[in-house]
Parts: structure tokens; C-alpha cells; sequence
């Protein structure tokens, strides 16, 4: 990174007059201050000389490192009050000055206060690193965080009979990997009243009565997201003649996001219209009507009675050029 670049006008002009932090004196002149990569206004009365770079950093005649860090390097912005000098603090090193303000924290620091490395051109190196750490907090079982972190190294390269600072490189980390994990997802299911599933079935409504073959209206939505991207995706469903999804006896409604084949009425699946007041993300529904069945005994062919479970297995699908999260029930016959 090119350390000693001069600010955008953008730049500059982002920086409140009350969040300037310090670049030079205020009798610099406006060529100075934007050789050090720092911010000047002509007709300011203090602080003409200012940070405006997310990182401005150099290496002075007089053998001092001088930093300065922006919140808003990171995104999230930084919690500054986190942001230090590994290796360099008050105790180690008394002429360390730090100074900020609510968008800048400004380091400056001998060289000394670190060990020099001898680079292959005979020069000498000073390397230090500046970390920020976020705050996690903790309640109960759960950890949780919303803070960035940063680790940025600086190094300044001398020659060994003079003081004459040859470069300033600037050594930062790359962005984060996109990633994916596993997380909360909040589904109901729950079944409606009629054909328009417009009114459903309040807890204080079950067991629900049906004759054999009555259609079972059943929905199955997503609850508390509002990206209109998601989708929903029903991958198996199945009913059980107790609680448990996974005791038997067993029979597929859905197989593989799509009706069950084996069976002699198979299960419908109904397409959610436009988005409405009542349903305002259609792709977080997905509907499906049973006829109704009862559970048999194998061997005599006697109803086992009682009540039958629905239970599914889905998923959330986020379109892509890769995924178009459709579903194509439609095989060729044999």
C-alpha cells in the first residue's frame, strides 16, 4: 500500500471539523502536509493540518513511527479504544503518545521502542503491528460479538549510515471468506380451514377430524425473515402414528421435494400466488394437500387407530447463478 498517498477531496471532506485528529503543526504548509498523506484546509483555524486516509502511516527523520487508524477501516467500524501496538505500551515505552478522537486513534512512537531486522540490502527494518480485538459478551451458554477485528503491520526500512527513511510498506489483511454455517431457522406448520388457506386451526382445535380421503390442507412457512430473496424448500415429509418423527410405522408424502410416487393418491402440491397482505413473501410458503389415510396393521389389515403426525424435513435456498432453487417434479415415464 502506498502509505504517503495524499487523501481524496472526498476523503477530507467526510472528516468533521470536531473528529480532525492532528497531522503536524498548524503552521505546516499545505505541500507538507499532503507530502505526509494528510488533509489540509486553508481557512481552518486549528487542526488545518489532518488525518482523512482510513490508514495514513510514516516513518519520520527523527526516527519516530507515526500512525493513524480510522474507524471506519473496518466494517463494522472499530471500537478504537481496542485498537494497540503489540509489543509497545506506556511501560515499555515512555514516549509513546496516543491521541484520539471519535473517528481516528494516532500513534506515535520511537523506533527504538522495538528491535530492528536486518533486510538482505543491508538496510534496517522496524516492523510493529497494530491489532484491534472485539468485545464478546456472554449470557448463560451464548457467546456473541458484533464487533470487527484488524491486524495491520507497518515496517520502515533505513539505511544503516544514515537516517533517511528509504519506504513505508503497509502490510494489511485480506478481506474474510464468505461463510456459511449452520443457524436458527423458525418454520410452522400448520393447516388451514379450507381450500383458500385463508383461516387455519388454533391449538385449542386439535385432533382434527376427517373422513378417509378428506382432503388435509397443510402449510408449512418461514417466520421472522423478511429477505424476499429466501426460499423455501420442503426436501421430505412424512406422517407417523405418534410424536416422534422418527418412530414407525412411516409412510412418504413427500419424497425428494416432490409426491410420493407410491402412493395411490399422491399428495398435491399447490403453487403460493402473488405476493398479498397476508402473504407478503410468497416463496417463504409452501402448500400441500393430503387425503386423508389411517395407519394399518401389516399382517391382518386392521386400522391401528389413533392420531396421525405430519412432519417435515426443509430447507432455505438463496438463488444464485449456480442455484435457481426451483423444484421439477416432472419425470419422464418408463
Amino acid at each position: 500500500m502506498e502509505a504517503m498517498d495524499a487523501p481524496s477531496q472526498s476523503d477530507c471532506a467526510s472528516v468533521l471539523q470536531a473528529d480532525r485528529l492532528q497531522c503536524g503543526n498548524d503552521s505546516v504548509s499545505r505541500e507538507l502536509c499532503e507530502g505526509l498523506g494528510c488533509c489540509f484546509s486553508q481557512n481552518a483555524l486549528a487542526r488545518r493540518c489532518y488525518y482523512g486516509k482510513k490508514l495514513t502511516a510514516y516513518c519520520t527523520a527523527d526516527n519516530n513511527m507515526v500512525v493513524a487508524i480510522s474507524k471506519d477501516i473496518t466494517m463494522p467500524s472499530l471500537i478504537l479504544d481496542s485498537v494497540k501496538v503489540l509489543g509497545v505500551d506506556s511501560n515499555s515505552c515512555t514516549s509513546l503518545m496516543v491521541e484520539t478522537t471519535a473517528s481516528f486513534i494516532g500513534f506515535q512512537f520511537p523506533l527504538s521502542c522495538g528491535r530492528a531486522n536486518e533486510a538482505v540490502d543491508a538496510s534496517m527494518v522496524y516492523e510493529y503491528t497494530f491489532v484491534a480485538t472485539n468485545r464478546v459478551i456472554t449470557w448463560q451458554s451464548a457467546s456473541v460479538t458484533r464487533d470487527s477485528t484488524m491486524r495491520v503491520t507497518v515496517s520502515c526500512s533505513f539505511l544503516r549510515t544514515g537516517i533517511v527513511p528509504l519506504q513505508v510498506e503497509v502490510f494489511t489483511l485480506p478481506p474474510p471468506l464468505p461463510v456459511s454455517t449452520m443457524g436458527p431457522l423458525t418454520l410452522e406448520m400448520r393447516i388451514a380451514e379450507g381450500v383458500q388457506y385463508s383461516s387455519y386451526y388454533a391449538d385449542e382445535d386439535y385432533p382434527i377430524l376427517r373422513v378417509l380421503r378428506d382432503p388435509v390442507h397443510v402449510e408449512v412457512r418461514i417466520l421472522q425473515r423478511t429477505d424476499p430473496s429466501l426460499v423455501l424448500i420442503l426436501n421430505n415429509c412424512w406422517a407417523t402414528n405418534s410424536p416422534e418423527p422418527t418412530n414407525f410405522p412411516q409412510w412418504p408424502i413427500l419424497s425428494d421435494r416432490c409426491a410420493f410416487r407410491g402412493d395411490n393418491y399422491m399428495t398435491g402440491q399447490l403453487q403460493v400466488g402473488a405476493p398479498s397482505q397476508s402473504v407478503p413473501y410468497p416463496t417463504h410458503y409452501r402448500c400441500f394437500v393430503i387425503s386423508t389415510f389411517t395407519f394399518v396393521d401389516p399382517n391382518d389389515q386392521h386400522s391401528l387407530g389413533g392420531l396421525v403426525f405430519f412432519h417435515c424435513s426443509a430447507s432455505v435456498c438463496v438463488p444464485s447463478a449456480s442455484e435457481t432453487c426451483s423444484v421439477n417434479c416432472q419425470r419422464k415415464s418408463r
